[in-house]
């Protein structure tokens, strides 16, 4: 498993907002290329966002499905990314002053994802989820300095 945390000088009200649109993932889910459909209801458990992740040229349809939502304290989410298999990314919203500490855990559940897990492929996803908090951070900061 790859655990991050980062405390957001920002609200979990205002982080919140940022998750419950899944228009807006590209602005902080690293990798994302291009947001391909949103259900209507989402993030409401069972709710779907598809989108096509990748480098360059080398792109992959991935689905997320929320598993878990608890508003402005917990969504949890399965992504399935074809060959690769499937993860559960937790995300989880702690009141912390006025801030919020916002821990990401991400863990492989099927796929060669499981058997490849362990320090180096934890270590770059751990890397890859900093980069994701350190864009979600800046996103949440901006939103709330413009309703300041």
């Amino acid at each position: 498993m790859a655990r991050n945390r980062s405390l957001i000088p920002s609200s979990p009200a205002e982080v919140w907002r940022l998750l419950s649109d899944g228009h807006r993932y590209g602005e902080w889910v690293t990798g994302t290329q291009q947001i391909l459909a949103v259900d209507p209801h989402w993030p409401d458990v069972g709710a779907r966002l598809k989108v096509r992740v990748g480098a360059g040229p080398l792109t992959l349809d991935d689905t997320c499905v929320v598993r878990i939502c608890e508003p402005r304290r917990r969504l949890q989410l399965e992504a399935k990314a074809g060959p690769f298999g499937a993860a559960r990314i937790a995300m989880k919203l702690t009141p912390w002053g006025e801030h919020t500490l916002f821990t990401l855990d991400w863990h492989p559940l099927r796929g060669p994802g499981t058997r490849m897990h362990g320090l180096p492929v934890d270590y770059v996803v751990r890397v890859r989820n900093g980069m994701m908090l350190t864009k979600l951070a800046r996103a949440a900061v901006r939103e709330h300095t413009a309703a300041v």
